[in-house]
């Protein structure tokens, strides 16, 4: 990763959509090189076949887990071995994952704090949130966090900044990013990157239109700092 990047998760609702391929061709051509997607939503074969497409288009491939409990992260990470993923985004189960990822090349960034539901939501107070991230980077098989700040309740540039400073490691923001302005918060509380994914299939942010390629340049453009572009090609409509 670099220092501020733009995941795009072709996933809606927490589940890689039925027509992935069609989408990372899109986000391919669009220049995009960071794409990830769920382990639930298309059958194994399918999801190998989107890892080698991205890793061919000469992207990095990410797959978050969504599974809540042990057995089902479990089956998830293995599946994620076998699929040769760049980066391994999420899980609450480190200690039983860590053992797993030995030896691979895999990046992983389990979620901080109390992650509960489907899709997902997290819970706890700043403080418990950062003491959990503190106790995951201790890890040296961690190598950064995904971070499921816009699914809290709480202040949650706050707790973005303080998660940032109190570990050495990137973090990733996840989950409900839908806004310029959030891009932007996100960028100043020192996050090393960010994923969208519903909001751009669903032609969400101010764009030239709905289309997925003027919504993945628009928020390429917001990755970038580039608000003002971005609100003047939606004012054009």
């Amino acid at each position: 990763m670099t220092q501020f990047d733009f995941i795009f998760m072709l996933t809606r609702n927490d589940r890689t959509v039925a027509d992935a391929a069609v989408h990372a061709e899109t986000a391919l051509r669009a220049g995009i090189r960071h794409i990830g997607f769920k382990d639930i939503g298309l059958p194994f074969d399918a999801l190998a076949g989107l890892g080698r497409q991205i890793r061919e288009g000469g992207a990095s491939t990410y797959l978050e887990v969504v599974s809540l409990d042990r057995d089902s992260e479990i089956r998830s990470v293995k599946a994620a071995i076998e699929l040769g993923v760049d980066y391994l985004l999420g899980g609450t189960h480190a200690q039983d994952v860590l053992p797993l990822l030995e030896g691979t090349a895999i990046r992983y960034y389990p979620f901080p704090g109390r992650v509960v539901g489907h899709p997902s939501i997290l819970e706890g107070s700043e403080a418990e949130i950062v003491q959990s991230a503190v106790a995951l980077a201790s890890h040296p098989g961690v190598a950064g966090l995904d971070l499921l700040a816009y699914r809290s309740i709480g202040n949650v540039p706050s707790l973005m900044e303080a998660v940032c400073r109190a570990v050495p490691k990137p973090v990733i923001v996840a989950g409900s990013v839908d806004r310029p302005d959030q891009i932007e918060i996100i960028r100043r509380s020192g996050a090393a990157g960010f994923t969208v994914g519903t909001s751009a299939l669903d032609g969400r942010f101010p764009a030239e239109s709905t289309a997925l390629d003027c919504q993945l340049r628009a928020i390429s453009a917001c990755r970038k700092g580039q608000l003002e572009s971005v609100g003047a090609g939606a004012r054009s409509q």
